[in-house]
C-alpha cells in the first residue's frame, strides 16, 4: 500500500464535519489531516475540539482564509477538501490547482458558468484533478436504477419525470442561512438539484442538451406571510419572543453543534444562522419546474418544492421496453443539527419494474444505513479508502460536476429571460 496521502480542508462549516471525522474515525491507514482553514477561529477551534473527542488527535494547524497559499507551502498537501461557501469554491480549487494540489469539491463544484470555466480552464493549465463528492449516486436505490437501466431491463430511456420534496424543517432551512441568498449558492437549481440533475446523468449515461425553467418565491419570505395573515415577525429565532411559537425557528441554544460552530461564533464574523424563513432579502426560489432535452435526445420534467410535509422524491423513467417507478421517503433533518447519520436517511424505498408486456415487479434492495440514502458511507471508503473496481462508475469527474451545475445555471438564466437555454452557449470544455 502507499503512503497515507496528506489533506487539509477550508471551510469548517455544518457540512465539513462529515469529512474530517471521518478521515481520523475511519481511514487512519489511508489518510492524513493536517490543517484547517476558514474565515472564523472559533469554528476551526471546535473542528479540533471534534477531532480531539471523535480521534483523540491533538490540535492540528489552522489557517485564515487570508493564509491559504501559506497553508499549502506550509503543510504541502497532496489534496484540498473544499467545503466552504459556495461561491468560493471556485477560488480555492483554483489556487489549489496552481499549487499543485488535487482536490475534493462538495457539491455544487461552484455557482455560476463564468466561476465554473475558471475551473475548467485551471484543470487544462495544470494537469491536476477535481473530484465532486455526489453521495447520492451510491445510495443502493439509485445504484439500482443505473443497474437496472444498464442491464436494459426497460431498453433505451426516452423521458423521465422527477419530483423532488423539501420539507418544511430541511426545505425551511434553506432560507434561514447564507443559501437565501442567490449570490451565495445560485440558488436551490444549482445548490440543492445538483444532485438531482447529476443522478439522471449517471442514470442515462447522458449530458443535458437544452434547459427552460420556470420558478418563483411562492411560500416563503414576508411578503408572502403576510398575504397568508402572518403578523408576528421577528429577523431571528435567538432572543426573539416572537420565534418562541413559531414551527420555523431554528433554536441554535439547544444544540451543541449549532452554539459551537455558529452561535459562539459569530463573534467573528457576523454570520446569523437562524434567520427567520418569513424575512426580506430572500432572492431565491422555493417553487420550481424545469425541462432539459438531452444529447441522447431523453426529455426531463423536474419539480422541486421547499415546503412540503414530507421529505422524498418520486421518479418515473420511461423506456422502449417498458417503466420504471421509484419513490423513496427521507427522514428529515437541518444541516449540523444533529446525528449527521440522518441526513436524508431512508425511511422507506420502493422500486417497481413495469415490463411492456409482462406483469410488473417490485425490486429486491438491500437496506443501507447512513446519510443520503446510505450513499454517504460508500462514497467516504471511495474517497478515502483504497480504490477498487466499481462497475457502475460512480466516481464524479469535474465533467460531471460542471454537467450537473450546468443544468441548474442553465435553468435560472431561463427563469430570467423566460428563453431556453443551451448548455454548449455556456461553457468551452
Amino acid at each position: 500500500m502507499k503512503g497515507k496521502k496528506r489533506y487539509v480542508q477550508v471551510g469548517v462549516g455544518g457540512r465539513a464535519r462529515f469529512f474530517y471525522e471521518a478521515i481520523v474515525k475511519d481511514f487512519k491507514q489511508t489518510a492524513e489531516l493536517t490543517a484547517f482553514c476558514d474565515v472564523n477561529q472559533t469554528r476551526m477551534d471546535y473542528a479540533n475540539k471534534v477531532l480531539q473527542e471523535q480521534g483523540n488527535i491533538p490540535p492540528i494547524a489552522t489557517y485564515k482564509f487570508n493564509e491559504f497559499d501559506k497553508m499549502i507551502a506550509e503543510q504541502k498537501p497532496d489534496v484540498v477538501i473544499v467545503t466552504s461557501i459556495d461561491r468560493t469554491h471556485n477560488e480555492y480549487i483554483v489556487r489549489a490547482m496552481e499549487l499543485g494540489c488535487d482536490v475534493i469539491s462538495e457539491k455544487p463544484m461552484t455557482i455560476d458558468e463564468v466561476k465554473c470555466q475558471e475551473i475548467l480552464d485551471a484543470i487544462k493549465k495544470t494537469g491536476r484533478q477535481l473530484r465532486v463528492t455526489f453521495n447520492y449516486r451510491y445510495a443502493p436505490h439509485n445504484t439500482k436504477i443505473r443497474e437496472l437501466i444498464m442491464d436494459d431491463v426497460i431498453g433505451d430511456v426516452f423521458s423521465v419525470h422527477f419530483e423532488w420534496l423539501l420539507n418544511t424543517e430541511h426545505g425551511a432551512d434553506y432560507f434561514r442561512r447564507w443559501h437565501r441568498d442567490k449570490k451565495n449558492s445560485g440558488g436551490l437549481l444549482v445548490h440543492k438539484s445538483t444532485h438531482h440533475f447529476d443522478l439522471v446523468n449517471f442514470w442515462l449515461g447522458t449530458q443535458p442538451k437544452t434547459v427552460y425553467a420556470l420558478g418563483d418565491l411562492m411560500f416563503y419570505g414576508r411578503a408572502n406571510a403576510e398575504k397568508r395573515g402572518v403578523t408576528k415577525f421577528y429577523n431571528r429565532a435567538y432572543g426573539s419572543e416572537n420565534a418562541k411559537g413559531d414551527p420555523f425557528a431554528l433554536h441554535m441554544e439547544d444544540s451543541e453543534t449549532m452554539k459551537g460552530i455558529y452561535l459562539d461564533a459569530e463573534k467573528e464574523d457576523g454570520y446569523i444562522r437562524d434567520q427567520s424563513v418569513f424575512g426580506d432579502g430572500i432572492s431565491i426560489e422555493d417553487v420550481m419546474g424545469v425541462l432539459v432535452k438531452y444529447k441522447n435526445n431523453a426529455i426531463l420534467s423536474y419539480s422541486l418544492n421547499a415546503y412540503m410535509p414530507y421529505e422524498g422524491f418520486k421518479v418515473a423513467l420511461n423506456g422502449s421496453k417498458g417503466r420504471i417507478e421509484m419513490e423513496v421517503i427521507e427522514s428529515s433533518y437541518v444541516n449540523a443539527g444533529g446525528d449527521k447519520a440522518l441526513e436524508g436517511a431512508v425511511k422507506g424505498t420502493t422500486i417497481t419494474v413495469y415490463p411492456m408486456f409482462d406483469a410488473p415487479y417490485k425490486v429486491a434492495l438491500d437496506q443501507a444505513k447512513g446519510g443520503h440514502g446510505g450513499g454517504d458511507p460508500v462514497l467516504l471508503r471511495d474517497i478515502f479508502g483504497e480504490l477498487q473496481y466499481d462497475r457502475f462508475n460512480r466516481a464524479a469527474s469535474h465533467v460531471d460536476g460542471a454537467m450537473s451545475i450546468l443544468t441548474g445555471i442553465a435553468a435560472n438564466k431561463s427563469m430570467a429571460t423566460q428563453l431556453p437555454v443551451h448548455i454548449d452557449k455556456l461553457v468551452q470544455f
